[in-house]
């Protein structure tokens, strides 16, 4: 059974950083067709793609977010991480981590995953 924990959100001030941690089992991520993502949902507004990540650490970011988020991932601790920097009151929402997708061409999508964490808010306060 597929089990995605998130961490490490909390509130901050726009121009800080956090890390969000995401702690996976049951899914062994280190294959190359194999992606993990983050996605993000803001009050009132649709679930929205953020970073993608395929087992070999092919990386695939939203437009939006390109240059202020980076994703990663310690296949040593089965953790997948998201950087991000720089963050803006429009980043407050609620963050999650996501698994079960398949390569698509060379990288992984931002959609069509199966396996979904409980979230963990990130509010940034101008």
């Amino acid at each position: 059974q597929v089990h995605l924990v998130e961490s490490g959100g909390g509130s901050v001030q726009a121009g800080g950083s956090l890390r969000l941690s995401c702690a996976v089992s049951g899914y062994t991520f280190s294959y190359i067709y194999r992606c993990m993502a983050w996605f993000r949902q803001a009050p009132g507004k649709e679930r929205e793609g953020v970073a993608a990540i395929n087992g070999a650490g092919t990386t695939n970011y939203a437009d939006s977010l390109k240059g202020r988020v980076t994703i990663s991932v310690d296949n040593a601790k089965n953790t997948l991480y998201l950087q991000m920097n720089s963050l803006e009151p429009e980043d407050t929402a609620i963050y999650y981590c996501a698994a079960g997708a398949t390569l698509v061409s060379t990288t992984c999508p931002l959609k069509n995953y199966n396996y979904w964490g409980q979230g963990t808010q990130v509010t940034v306060s101008s």
